[in-house]
């Protein structure tokens, strides 16, 4: 783990620093980069895309910095994180703003249905969630990243849209919010969450361990 270098993408958008710092306590032998250079991107070890704000201005963002196609890259080629709008801009179209993603996997961001937003005492849920909610982990093995995190641990959300995958298959991790709804996805080298880890406390900050561990 000591030499690895991991590369935090900088569009912009997001709270860089704190993923940044999260990273770098769980690997204080790691060199951590935030980055808006495409090389510096295609030469680290692993990727982090990290995400906050509306889904049309990170597109705008990631074009503009000329970092779309380094983003695609990396996704393809090496272990790859992707938090909160970092997940969603790996799908197809996108409800808000009315916008293609990164189209890297089939499927698209809805916004959570007005109609569904009752919690099961008939109160009505917020949109958007925002606080400490449980992730169900999924799938026919456990995952590495979930390694040394109990099943339904709480991680910290803040979204208004959230992932529909063509492909069942890719769900690691479901949350219910109103409905059951996709909170993790894991595809080859490609780990993605719509929670915060670098807010979520010692759960979160094992994940981000786990990641920097991770040999997929």
């Amino acid at each position: 783990m000591s030499h690895k270098v991991v590369a935090v993408v900088d569009y912009g958008m997001g709270n860089l620093r704190s993923v940044a710092k999260a990273i770098e306590h769980v690997a204080p032998g790691a060199t951590v980069l935030v980055t808006a250079n495409a090389a510096e991107i295609a030469s680290a070890d692993r990727v982090v895309m990290p995400g906050q704000g509306a889904m049309p201005d990170c597109m705008r963002e990631l074009t503009a910095r000329n970092l779309r196609e380094a983003v695609i890259r990396a996704a393809a080629e090496k272990p790859f994180l992707g938090i909160c709008v970092g997940l969603q801009m790996l799908f197809g179209h996108a409800e808000e703003g009315n916008i293609m993603g990164l189209g890297i996997l089939p499927g698209t961001v809805p916004r959570f249905p007005a109609a569904a937003m009752v919690a099961t005492d008939g109160a009505r849920l917020k949109v958007p969630h925002m606080g400490w909610n449980q992730v169900k982990q999924v799938g026919a093995y456990p995952h590495p990243l979930w390694q040394g995190i109990e099943d339904e641990a709480r991680f910290y959300f803040v979204h208004s849209y959230y992932v529909l995958p063509e492909d069942p298959l890719v769900a690691v991790g479901v949350t219910n919010y109103g409905i059951a709804f996709t909170s993790a996805i894991a595809r080859d080298n490609i780990f993605a969450v719509q929670f915060h880890p670098e807010k979520s406390a010692e759960a979160g900050l094992r994940l981000l361990k786990n990641f920097i561990q991770w040999q997929p």
